[in-house]
C-alpha cells in the first residue's frame, strides 16, 4: 500500500465510521459491492472517484478533503505503468520496441518487421510481454501489486513544533482521535481532534457559511479559524494545532455569522484530550 493510498484509505475509514453503517448497508445505499468497499477501507485497491462522492454524501460531510486526497492517490497510482515502463531493459539492437496498439492485439503488420524482430526474438518477446502487462486496461477492482514503501510518512512535527501549524500540512491528521462532536443551531458541524503522535489538538468545522468563526483554547492559548469565503464554506476548515497533554481541558466555541440562522448566538463545549 502506498502512503498516498493509506491516507486516502484512513480518511474513508473515518467517514464510513461517522455514517454509522455496515459494510453490508453501505453496499445497499451505493452502487458499490460489500467486498468492493471492503478493499477500498482495508486500502487494498484506489476506489472510483464516485464511491468516494458517495461516502462523504452518506457521512453528511463535504467531499473536498477526501477527493483531494484520491486525486494525490490515483496520481501516483496511475503512474506506476510509466516507472515501469521506464524501468524495462531496452530491445538489444536497432529494433524499436513494439507498438503499443499491437502489442495489446497481440497481431499486427508483418513482413520486413518480422525478420527484424526474428534477429532478436528473446529480447523482443520480454519486452513485448512487459509492454502488453502494462498496457492491459486498468477496470478490475482487484488489487494491484504493492509499491515499495509500505509505511505511511510520520509527521512534520511534535509537540512544540507543531504550535499553531496546520494538522493536515503537518500529516499530524492522518489518524486522529475524535474527541468531541457538535451539530450547531446553524447545521454546522464542528469536531475536536487529538493526535497522539504529534501531542497536539485542533477542532474543525464544516457545513458553514462565510463569516463563521471557531475557537478553541488550551491551556490558556487559543487558536482560531474563520469561513472567508464560499471555498471555504465547502470544505473543511481547521483551526491551527495546540500542544495538548492527556487531561488538558479543551474549550471550544463556534461563533456563527452575523444574521445566521437559529439565532446566531455563540456555542461553546468542552472536551478533555486523551
Amino acid at each position: 500500500m502506498t502512503p498516498e493510498l493509506a491516507r486516502l484509505a484512513a480518511a474513508l475509514r473515518e467517514s464510513r465510521a461517522r455514517t454509522g453503517l455496515s459494510l453490508a448497508a453501505l453496499a445497499a445505499k451505493t452502487a458499490f459491492s460489500k467486498s468492493s468497499w471492503e478493499r477500498y477501507l482495508n486500502g487494498r485497491t484506489l476506489p472510483p472517484r464516485t464511491a468516494v462522492q458517495e461516502l462523504c454524501r452518506l457521512a453528511g460531510e463535504p467531499d473536498g478533503r477526501c477527493l483531494a486526497l484520491w486525486e494525490i492517490a490515483e496520481s501516483q497510482w496511475s503512474g506506476r505503468a510509466t516507472q515501469a515502463g521506464r524501468a524495462s531493459p531496452p530491445v538489444a539492437g536497432p529494433v524499436p520496441p513494439p507498438d503499443p496498439v499491437e502489442a495489446g492485439k497481440g497481431g499486427g503488420h508483418r513482413g520486413a518487421a518480422t525478420v527484424a524482430v526474428l534477429a532478436s526474438v528473446c529480447a523482443v518477446a520480454v519486452g513485448g510481454v512487459a509492454v502488453t502487462l502494462l498496457l492491459l486496461p486498468r477496470h478490475s477492482h482487484e488489487p494491484r501489486p504493492a509499491a515499495v514503501s509500505t509505511s505511511s510518512p510520520g509527521p512534520h512535527c511534535r509537540a512544540s513544533s507543531c504550535e499553531g501549524k496546520n494538522p493536515m500540512a503537518m500529516f499530524c491528521a492522518a489518524t486522529p482521535d475524535t474527541l468531541a462532536t457538535r451539530h450547531t443551531a446553524t447545521g454546522a458541524w464542528l469536531e475536536v481532534r487529538h493526535s497522539k503522535v504529534c501531542g497536539t489538538s485542533w477542532a474543525r468545522m464544516w457545513g458553514t457559511r462565510t463569516g463563521d468563526r471557531l475557537e478553541l483554547t488550551a491551556g490558556g492559548r487559543t487558536r482560531g479559524a474563520e469561513v472567508h469565503n464560499t471555498v471555504d464554506a465547502d470544505s473543511f476548515v481547521y483551526t491551527p494545532m495546540t500542544v495538548t497533554r492527556p487531561g488538558t481541558v479543551l474549550r471550544t466555541c463556534f461563533r456563527p455569522a452575523a444574521g445566521a440562522k437559529g439565532g446566531g448566538q455563540e456555542e461553546c463545549f468542552s472536551s478533555v484530550s486523551r
